[in-house]
Order: C-alpha cells, then sequence, then structure tokens
C-alpha cells in the first residue's frame, strides 16, 4: 500500500504479542498509569512535560553515533545517542537537557527547542509536535467541553457530494457526519443517523482499533493503524488540556495492546492526502485516493473524501456501492 504521507520508522517488535504484555505507559492528561485506570489524577502541565520527555527520548534513541560524527566509547546499555552527547550536539549544558527530558524543567526557549531539533533530525511534522508538546498548558479550572457538532453548511456541503464519499471528523476522530455513499463505504453496520446522537457517535480511531468490521475493511491495517496514531499524536500534543481526547487515548490504550505499543513509540505525522486500499463486504476490493480539507475556524473539524481513479475496477466498485444507496431507498 502506497501513501503519500511522512512517517517515522516504527519498531514493530511487540506489536500484536501479548505474551510480555503491553508497556507499562503513563497516559498523557489523565494523570494515572494504564494499569491503575482507577487512580485519581489530574490534568496538570506536568503530563505534558512528560509526553515531551517520551517524545524526545524516542527520537534520540533513533539517532547513531556515527551518523552524526560522534565518537562512541564503551558499551551502551541502550540504543541512540547519550543525553550528554545530544545536549553538546545541541549546543546546551547536558545537566538542563536531562532535567528537560526527566520533565523537571518548563518553558524552554523557543530557540532550544529549535536547536534540539535541529540536532535530532526532525522533519517538519516533529518539529512543530515538539514546539507544542514544549508549550506548557496554562493551569485553569476547566469547564466541561461542548460536544462537537457540525455546522448546517458543511452538513448540506457533503451531502450534495452524491458522487463521492465524504465524512466530517471532529479533531478527536469522532464522525460528526456522513453523507450516504461516505456512510456506506465505511460504517454500514451503524446506523445512518449516530453521529447525531452523542452517546452513539462514532469514533474512526475507535473503530479502527476496537470495531472488528471496520478493522476488517482495511486491507492495510497495520499501516492504517500506525497513520491514525501517528494522527492522534499530532493532536495530543495540540491539544494538550482535551479531556476527551486523552480519554479516548486512555480507552485504546488499555483496550487494545496494539495501540499501546504503537502509542508507545510516539510516531507523528499529518496526512492530508494518501491512498487507502479497501476490501469492502457488498463491493469487494477498492483502492481509493482521499483528500483531507481542514475547515477554515479553530474548531479542528476537517472533510474527508475518497474518490476512484478513472476507468479502473475501484471505479466500477464504487458506482457498485453507489447504487446501493438508490436501493436502499435513501
Amino acid at each position: 500500500m502506497a501513501f503519500r504521507c511522512r512517517f517515522t520508522t516504527i519498531d514493530r517488535t511487540g506489536i500484536g504479542n501479548q505474551a510480555s504484555g503491553p508497556p507499562t505507559h503513563r497516559l498523557p492528561g489523565t494523570g494515572r498509569d494504564r494499569h491503575d485506570p482507577e487512580k485519581p489524577g489530574t490534568m496538570d502541565f506536568m503530563q505534558d512535560i512528560t509526553a515531551l520527555g517520551e517524545f524526545l527520548r524516542t527520537r534520540r534513541s533513533r539517532l547513531k553515533p556515527e551518523d552524526v560524527g560522534v565518537a562512541s566509547y564503551g558499551r551502551r546499555r541502550v540504543p541512540g545517542l547519550r543525553r550528554e552527547e545530544l545536549a553538546q550536539l545541541a549546543g546546551v549544558s547536558a545537566t538542563y537537557y536531562t532535567r528537560l527530558e526527566q520533565g523537571q524543567s518548563a518553558n524552554a526557549s523557543e530557540a532550544v527547542i529549535d536547536s534540539l531539533a535541529r540536532a535530532l533530525d526532525l522533519n517538519e511534522d516533529e518539529r512543530a509536535h515538539l514546539h507544542d508538546l514544549a508549550r506548557p498548558v496554562p493551569a485553569k479550572r476547566r469547564r466541561p467541553a461542548k460536544p462537537a457538532m457540525v455546522r448546517p453548511g458543511t452538513r448540506q456541503l457533503i451531502d450534495a457530494m452524491g458522487e463521492v464519499p465524504a465524512v466530517v471528523l471532529g479533531r478527536r476522530n469522532e464522525v460528526l457526519a456522513w453523507n450516504r455513499l461516505g456512510h456506506l463505504l465505511l460504517a454500514g453496520h451503524h446506523a445512518f443517523d449516530a453521529p447525531d446522537r452523542i452517546a452513539d457517535r462514532p469514533n474512526l480511531a475507535r473503530m479502527l482499533f476496537l470495531d472488528p468490521h471496520h478493522r476488517n475493511l482495511h486491507v492495510h491495517w497495520e499501516e492504517e493503524a500506525i497513520r491514525a496514531v501517528a494522527s492522534l499524536r499530532v493532536v495530543a500534543g495540540r491539544y494538550q488540556d482535551d479531556r476527551e481526547l486523552a480519554e479516548l487515548i486512555g480507552e485504546l490504550s488499555m483496550k487494545s495492546p496494539e495501540f499501546a505499543v504503537m502509542w508507545s513509540r510516539h510516531p507523528v505525522a499529518t496526512c492530508a492526502s494518501g491512498t487507502k486500499s479497501f476490501q469492502h463486504p457488498e463491493v469487494g476490493d477498492l483502492t481509493l485516493e482521499f483528500e483531507v480539507l481542514h475547515l477554515p475556524d479553530d474548531s479542528g473539524h476537517r472533510v474527508l473524501m475518497y474518490s476512484a481513479k478513472p476507468g479502473g475496477s475501484s471505479e466500477a466498485a464504487l458506482k457498485l456501492l453507489r447504487s446501493r444507496v438508490g436501493s436502499a431507498g435513501f
């Protein structure tokens, strides 16, 4: 499966292997360990610093001394650069970097973060994510967030796209609305009006890991799963005080060992376009191009749309699925 998205290399060791158990990392924004779901906690900025340290460690571990011109002496207990080696590359003191990675220092300057990004050889998505994590959320009393709702104009727009499967997603990958074709493509086993009921609202990330029907829809499930986790990481860094997002991540970490392993690797990527392969229960195999359009406001909502290349079997399969819309009386 080829998709035009940039990803950090993921170590797949342990994915799906429950013999050794999922990693015992702390869930960002929850204040509790994944093996102690009943332990209360608070969403303070220390959780964000923990995520910052985790991200720095994962990126430090992927650098080889010889690749960055660092002389290697003695046996290394862990892969990658030592803290003092990275600090030297970034032009900061080893003591300061250690405090930063251990969550004992906050409010790093933009210049320090940029130096660390260069030393870690971060790509554009990772660099932006590092800056998000290094920006602590001010402590304040948070009111319960209102459920996200699709704008009437956006719903009208996707309903007018009768030839194109379209879905409106909230920033946590919750489905705010879909047109008839988008519903049949991704989740025909759900009620069409499920997005309108907050308690029943589908979430594409949750479906991908916990819904066997949706999981079996994806021919290359693991790549799709990594893509979903990498996107959630970006959102978690950008909205560090989002309690509902933290609860979603906690739920997936506890219920899916595969998600827990992927999350612990800290993949980071945004994906605006690409290709997905489906094995649909009604129309068979089809490969579709997708585009993601972000709405021009601060809601974080986006429209996900699919299309098939003209003249191929996927276009025929999509037309067949479109005929199912009419036959279902929609």
